[in-house]
């Protein structure tokens, strides 16, 4: 990796740490305005947990990308870099477009092997079946064990 690539990974990861800090705010606020309870573990506990732990991995990536891009030097950007990120931005919005047509499951493993495809995945074969297994198995934690309603798509799943 150039230094040039370096750099602009340094940026895309301040800059992603600087989003998750932003949204750490947001779950933190969220989670202090839920209902107090009388358990031990009310319904602010993930929330809140989840929020410090967005927030500190985030500040991190600030810093890593900050501290690295103080050394001197000039950067271009590498179009390979820019129609990877193009791909990648086409296919959430993709996702997000066929998830209520075809389902979580379809959408999830399509939307995973792509991305594992993009990010340069060896194997094409074991990245559709990985996605599938994740896709199917997080549809069946969320959906059925802890009831959370997740688009079913034609096929009933």
């Amino acid at each position: 990796m150039t230094e040039d690539q370096e750099r602009a990974q340094a940026r895309a990861s301040a800059l992603l740490g600087l989003i998750m800090v932003v949204a750490a705010v947001v779950v933190l606020v969220d989670a202090a305005n839920l209902r107090e309870s009388d358990d031990a573990l009310g319904p602010a506990a993930a929330p809140t947990l989840i929020g410090l732990l967005l927030g500190v991995l985030g500040g991190a990536l600030v810093v890593q990308g900050v501290r690295f891009l103080r050394t001197p030097q000039g950067s271009a950007l590498d179009p390979r870099r820019l129609r990877r990120l193009a791909a990648m931005v086409a296919l959430l919005i993709a996702f997000a477009l066929v998830l209520p047509i075809l389902g979580y499951v379809v959408s999830s493993a399509a939307l995973f092997a792509g991305a594992a495809l993009l990010l340069g995945a060896p194997h094409p074969a074991r990245v559709v079946a990985y996605g599938w297994t994740l896709a199917a198995l997080a549809f069946l934690i969320f959906d059925r064990l802890i009831g959370l309603s997740l688009p079913t798509g034609p096929w009933g799943f």
